[in-house]
């Protein structure tokens, strides 16, 4: 892919990323309660990713936002676990690697973070990003970890970096 840059987020991001992510819901028909879809955090993310507690990347196609892909320490999750959070890309943007290339960069930030894992939420609907996930080394998990207030998620995942 040409043009391709992957850089922190920017306060500006924030309304373009919250449409890619809340579209991508929509299109897939996982906009229920639950999700991060009625996150209130989804408006705001430069602020969340802002106080420390992690790190989120932004894919930009083109000088287009394009999507982006998070990790962050969780509340309730062990020290050395961080969850891969805000994982969208834009339907242009899907089909193409761009999604492997913000899964690398951030199992990459949680490495050089000191984190030992990575977990993740998702759904069954989300069904492009599940064998990405497989094929990164993410294993199924019985049951949630931590505390990230998105019980409309129903399978668990988690890598050992």
């Amino acid at each position: 892919m040409k043009n391709i840059i992957i850089r922190l987020i920017a306060p500006a991001d924030n309304a373009a990323l919250a449409d890619i992510i809340r579209n991508a819901l929509t299109e897939f028909k996982a906009d229920k309660p639950g999700t991060v879809y009625f996150d209130d955090s989804t408006d705001h993310l430069y602020e969340l990713f802002e106080t420390g507690e992690g790190i989120y990347h932004v894919a930009l196609i083109n000088n287009e936002i394009a999507g982006g892909a998070g990790i962050y320490h969780t509340l309730g999750l062990d020290n050395d676990t961080c969850e891969l959070v805000k994982m969208y890309l834009s339907p242009s943007a899907r089909g193409k690697g761009l999604g492997k290339l913000l899964l690398q960069e951030c199992i990459n930030a949680a490495n050089k973070a000191g984190y030992k894992k990575i977990y993740l939420e998702t759904m069954p609907e989300l069904i492009v990003a599940i064998p990405m996930y497989e094929k990164f080394g993410f294993t199924y998990l019985k049951k949630p970890m931590g505390n990230s207030g998105h019980n409309g998620c129903d399978i668990w995942m988690m890598k050992s970096i």
